[in-house]
């Protein structure tokens, strides 16, 4: 159906009801039939929106099965998983080919990636016949924005304390922020994930209160490079732990007030996002400029 309106004629029938007809691609593209229901509710004083009563509900499979073969590269295997989860599959069926059997390198790779990287998931069967992957987080439970703050928040504080591991030679401090890096990433293809049923769902992406597909495009890149912030965070904590020894002195103090004028920045573009304050954001871009006197 297209996006211009489409002029129907109002029926009278009965002694009380008034009929309107829906279009036919319409119809086909909700995927309904004769005898399902829909919702209508007024929005304002002129307008009536008409909805089918599952809308909301997710539009991926329910299930999806990953046939692995002794031979396969376990890297690609756990590509194909997360394939599958950014796809929105409620449960993924890893299951080896006919006359083989997963071998403990697959199912250590399988178990490490749902623990690592699939948020809301868990490992509800785990055999050499096959593995089963439940999700289990929705919309509801947590939302993009809410995934996304606590995304920026743990970046921010691996950045942090990668610095100060730096400055006392912690290796300890160092290695924990080292480990965080897979909560980031969980947080990140999380994100991804709801986007992607958004795109595929009206109802979703008005309820992530994006107004368009295009703004969740936008999102993916802003994920991707708060998963940057953590990734030079990592990078800062393994110097620290092979320098083996604490930076002192004007390096360290112009290093930290780097960092500090990084992140104020970060938080001032990250606000005018959440905002959506046009003129924030260009005072955040126009700022940013300046670490270049550090």
């Amino acid at each position: 159906m297209g996006d211009k309106g489409q002029i129907r004629k109002i029926q009278f029938t009965g002694k009380s009801s008034y009929i309107v007809s829906l279009p036919k691609d319409w119809i086909k593209e909700q995927g309904l039939k004769q005898g399902d229901q829909v919702t209508v509710e007024r929005n304002g004083s002129t307008i009536l929106e008409v909805k089918p009563v599952n809308f909301g509900k997710s539009s991926g499979d329910e299930s999806s099965n990953l046939i692995i073969s002794p031979e396969d590269d376990k890297s690609s295997i756990v590509r194909k998983l997360i394939a599958l989860y950014f796809l929105n599959s409620k449960t993924i069926n890893v299951k080896p080919k006919t006359g083989t059997r997963i071998s403990p390198t697959h199912r250590i790779a399988i178990r490490d990636a749902v623990k690592k990287v699939l948020m809301g998931s868990e490992i509800t069967a785990d055999s050499t016949d096959g593995i089963t992957v439940q999700v289990l987080i929705n919309l509801v439970e947590l939302s993009v924005d809410g995934a996304f703050k606590r995304m920026l928040s743990m970046a921010k504080s691996m950045q942090t304390d990668a610095l100060l591991s730096l400055k006392e030679g912690n290796d300890e401090l160092a290695q924990e922020v080292i480990n965080s890096d897979d909560d980031v990433d969980r947080f990140g293809f999380y994100i991804i994930r709801q986007l992607t049923i958004a795109i595929e769902n009206q109802h979703m992406l008005e309820e992530m209160g994006f107004k368009n597909s295009r703004d969740c495009l936008g999102y993916r890149v802003i994920v991707k490079n708060i998963e940057r912030i953590g990734d030079h965070a990592v990078t800062l904590a393994q110097d620290a732990i092979d320098i083996k020894k604490p930076i002192k002195g004007k390096i360290m103090t112009s290093i930290e007030k780097m960092n500090e004028f990084a992140l104020t920045a970060i938080d001032n573009t990250c606000l005018a996002l959440f905002k959506n304050n046009y003129l924030e954001a260009e005072n955040a871009i126009s700022e940013s400029s300046n670490i270049k006197k550090y």
